[in-house]
């Protein structure tokens, strides 16, 4: 089945974040020892947690505050890639390649919350 197949039956960003997780296991392996099993870790739960939400939205009645919480983990792995980059654990091309696979799959979110009728997230308190 092509990814375009995939996307049919579980939704855009459901398979873009899919493609994401297939580039992100490898590379994460790639970290030095002393990472691989803090921020390797942190970065791999937190990208499988999202896996998670954006499987729970696809089959819920009630999908926002689930992709609502898709997007806060997307933010969240956004500063661990950063930082990742910062301390030399990505090359500059590997931390914009993730960079604009987070950013697509955010826009692919928010739409998918927009078209759910949801209000525009607000900070937490």
């Amino acid at each position: 089945m092509t990814e375009r197949d995939h996307s049919r039956s579980t939704g855009p960003a459901l398979e873009k974040w899919y493609q994401f997780l297939r580039w992100l296991v490898p590379t994460v392996e790639k970290f030095p020892k002393a990472q691989k099993f803090t921020l390797g870790d942190r970065i791999q739960s937190g990208a499988l947690d999202v896996l998670e939400r954006l499987i729970e939205a696809t089959y819920s009645r009630q999908a926002a505050p689930i992709l609502v919480q898709a997007n806060l983990g997307l933010e969240k792995l956004r500063f661990l890639f950063r930082l990742s980059a910062d301390l030399h654990l990505l090359d500059l091309r590997r931390y914009e390649f993730a960079a604009r696979a987070i950013d697509e799959v955010g826009r692919l979110v928010g739409g998918w919350l927009k078209a759910q009728g949801a209000p525009r997230a607000e900070a937490p308190h």
